[in-house]
């Protein structure tokens, strides 16, 4: 059956039985790889994507459930890299083997949505459920608390509205 989705900004059509796991059609449909398959039963989170901004496991999100959805895969974040979790990342040397780094890159940024600052509290449980084997939980954390920094500072750098007119009218 056909299933109209927005990926990425992009709008697109899969004709995928109803049952069918998102991250499948991810993967192998819309070849996009950066959502990675784990334990396959919404555990380790290395499936996270964002659906209409809510961090979701898509080893066990039916194609049926997300229909007319806006998805967003890490591919998605940014097309150049320049998220703030992403510039975070790289900064605070996150990775060790890497393979669970895009659930948690995905995971944090949905928490930066909603929580700008967090703390240590919200940080552990909005990350709780992304499984790091190298355990690098740690500078996860820390790379969070920079990426909010990283935020800010942009946030700071952009002209707002009221910039906007002063400079039309000069």
């Amino acid at each position: 059956m056909p299933y109209n989705l927005v990926v990425n900004g992009q709008p697109v059509t899969v004709d995928v039985p109803a049952e069918t796991p998102l991250l499948w059609v991810i993967r192998d449909i819309l070849d996009l790889k950066g959502t990675k398959y784990g334990c396959g039963m919404a555990l380790c989170g290395c499936c996270t994507v964002h659906i209409n901004g809510q961090a979701t496991r898509a080893c066990t999100t039916a194609i049926s459930s997300v229909a007319d959805q806006h998805i967003t895969t890490l591919e998605g974040l940014s097309e150049d890299g320049t998220h703030p979790v992403q510039l975070a990342w790289e900064e605070m040397d996150v990775p060790q083997c890497g393979y669970c780094q895009a659930g948690q890159i995905m995971s944090a940024a949905a928490l930066l949505a909603k929580h700008p600052h967090p703390t240590d509290a919200e940080i552990d449980a909005a990350m709780d459920g992304n499984i790091c084997r190298c355990g690098t939980y740690l500078r996860i954390r820390k790379a969070i608390h920079r990426a909010a920094e990283i935020h800010a500072k942009q946030q700071s750098a952009q002209p707002t509205d009221a910039d906007l007119s002063r400079s039309v009218e000069a």
